[in-house]
């Protein structure tokens, strides 16, 4: 029995005719099948809790090297079918894991020239020359898949530019086969710094006509920009906090396509991400050294001492212990913890977990070989290290350039290490300033370093720090609350349809 053919249940979304609508999010990255940042686990959280919610959600990335690792026993979906893109014709295959444990859906698009690689978007800092092919075959197969995947009436809701081009083919192009019945759109924006740029002369590679390439739809500064394209095909746009939706708007924040943001209207929405409660729970963590309560912190000093061992650091209990984990680049704001000499130099210690950009893992390998007794250095990511980490630190550095959402201070806040942020997208919207963290707003090593500082004078006051950390312990960051103002803007985005 195929998806589209079971019987369907009461479901809370429904379109203006009364049917049940299916949604089906398309996504370059779900945990734990591909993950290089936060898209993948925001995209599992937010199907997970609507499929919890009563909605039929199926869910389709590619099928890449690192899927067949989590799920080695997959079976097929149909038959193979071709996708013609430009001059090229491929084939392509819809799997779905063997097991079906209650969930979302997953399927997974199969192509071994273009996703079985070793890397989902480039090896060694260098991005493959052709993912402008890849993700637009994606993009083309998952609109061919539709029918396979779920059962109309649909809301397609793609992510980020790897799957913008999805309502592009859906709307815009003369040729390709889409479902009997019209589908909705919604694109989420999760990080608009990344927007798909490529040379103009793809586009009839990508199967786009030449009328699209111009300045209110595909065309960007000469450029071919897939974000752009997805924006002004869907039929609502939605970014990962009220702050970001803001920010998009003006020259600062939009990231070039601020005027078409400022175009969508009402029809840009902020809703912020949230977190598996049961997951990032302290009181009932498996993966650290003592769980913990706001009750009782003892099992927080254990932790901390079990990951001053770990990166063979002093375990000294009264030291303020930092912490940093992400992608190392420069968004997350590494210029100004390197040029933060009070807070390098200082009697504290800092931990930073994961890879990024050679030039950063160069820099802070150099401090903790300089330092090895405050600082400790870990390029190799791990779930279980970032928990421990969590579990282990005071505090969390957020220094970010921008950060449309962000999860880790919300993980940081739920384990009482209180963030260090600067005041932008998710991080003003979820870190309440010398309450539940600090936050400081010009990109400048002195604004980082004076609210590193505050910090420091604050912790050295235990009965107020802990009251802080109590107050950041309780913060809601579920996905119960996200999943109810999803469903507010699909059902926006299906009366907008109509």
């Amino acid at each position: 029995m195929t998806a589209a053919s079971q019987p369907r249940t009461a479901s809370p979304l429904a379109n203006p005719a009364g049917r049940p609508v299916s949604v089906v999010h398309l996504t370059a990255e779900y945990t734990p099948f591909a993950r290089t940042g936060g898209l993948g686990e925001a995209v599992r959280g937010l199907a997970e809790f609507q499929h919890a919610a009563g909605i039929d959600v199926s869910v389709i990335l590619p099928l890449y090297r690192t899927v067949r690792d989590e799920a080695p026993d997959l079976q097929a979906v149909g038959n193979p079918f071709s996708i013609q893109l430009g001059s090229r014709t491929e084939e392509f295959r819809i799997f779905r894991p063997t097991e079906r444990p209650d969930g979302p859906r997953i399927f997974f698009v199969e192509h071994r020239g273009y996703f079985n690689r070793p890397g989902l978007y480039g090896e060694a800092g260098v991005d493959y020359p052709d993912n402008a092919i890849r993700f637009a075959l994606f993009s083309r197969a998952c609109v061919a898949a539709l029918p396979r995947v779920a059962k109309p009436p649909m809301l397609v809701h793609a992510h980020d530019w790897h799957t913008a081009l999805a309502p592009v083919y859906l709307r815009g192009v003369p040729g390709v086969d889409v479902p009997a019945d019209p589908v909705t759109t919604v694109l989420s924006v999760h990080n608009p710094g990344y927007q798909g740029h490529f040379p103009a002369e793809l586009v009839p590679e990508l199967g786009l006509p030449w009328s699209l390439f111009n300045f209110t739809q595909l065309e960007w500064y000469g450029q071919l920009n897939l974000l752009k394209g997805g924006l002004v095909f869907s039929d609502f746009v939605v970014t990962v906090s009220p702050t970001q939706a803001e920010e998009l708007r003006t020259p600062g924040g939009g990231f070039g396509l601020h005027e078409v943001f400022r175009e969508l209207g009402g029809r840009l929405v902020g809703v912020l991400n949230g977190i598996d409660h049961a997951v990032w729970d302290p009181a009932n963590d498996p993966q650290i050294t003592r769980p913990y309560t706001p009750a009782d912190f003892e099992g927080k000093r254990r932790c901390k001492a079990a990951l001053q061992r770990t990166f063979g650091l002093p375990q000294r209990k009264r030291v303020p212990l930092f912490g940093m984990t992400g992608r190392m680049v420069a968004q997350k704001g590494l210029d100004l913890i390197l040029g933060a000499p009070s807070l390098l130099e200082s009697d504290v210690q800092i931990v930073f977990l994961g890879s990024g950009d050679p030039r950063y893992e160069d820099a802070l390998t150099d401090l903790a070989l300089a330092a090895p007794e405050r600082i400790g250095v870990q390029l190799d990511f791990t779930d279980r290290l970032e928990h421990r980490l969590m579990a282990g630190a005071d505090m969390f550095l957020m220094p970010s350039l921008y950060e449309p959402c962000g999860l880790t201070q919300m993980r940081a806040q739920r384990y009482g290490a209180l963030p260090i942020g600067r005041r932008v997208g998710g991080l003003a919207d979820t870190i309440e300033d010398g309450v539940t963290g600090f936050l400081f707003d010009p990109y400048t090593p002195a604004a980082f370093e004076d609210a590193t500082r505050r910090a420091l004078v604050r912790f050295m006051d235990q009965a107020r720090w802990r009251r802080m950390m109590r107050d950041a312990m309780a913060r809601d960051f579920s996905w119960d609350r996200s999943t109810g103002d999803y469903l507010a803007v699909y059902r926006q985005a299906l009366a907008h349809a109509a």
